[in-house]
């Protein structure tokens, strides 16, 4: 049974697909059937930039204890780089 359970983000960040990296403007979070993923149901994530066509996507699908694993790590991250005073989302000079 599909659950139907997507969310959308508005994100600013960069993909790879290939050689070629990309802008991300958006991210689809979904519960759902994975695609390869040999599970019922998985979260499924797709970085993309719909302006891009479907190359510009980059899709990953976790289990849900993989799932809850990203989530603390994540978490665990931004919260030493907040108390080492070095989280910041300063833009800098695009690396040619």
């Amino acid at each position: 049974m599909c659950t139907m359970i997507t969310h959308q983000a508005k994100i600013e960040g960069r993909g790879k697909s290939g050689q070629d990296w990309f802008e991300v403007r958006q991210a689809n979070v979904s519960y759902d059937h994975p695609y390869d993923l040999p599970l019922e149901h998985a979260l499924n994530i797709d970085f993309v930039n719909e302006a891009q066509g479907p190359g510009a996507r980059v899709a990953v699908e976790l289990s849900i204890d993989a799932a809850r694993k990203l989530v603390q790590t994540i978490e665990a991250v931004l919260a030493q780089a907040e108390k080492q005073g070095v989280l910041e989302d300063r833009h800098q000079a695009a690396n040619s």
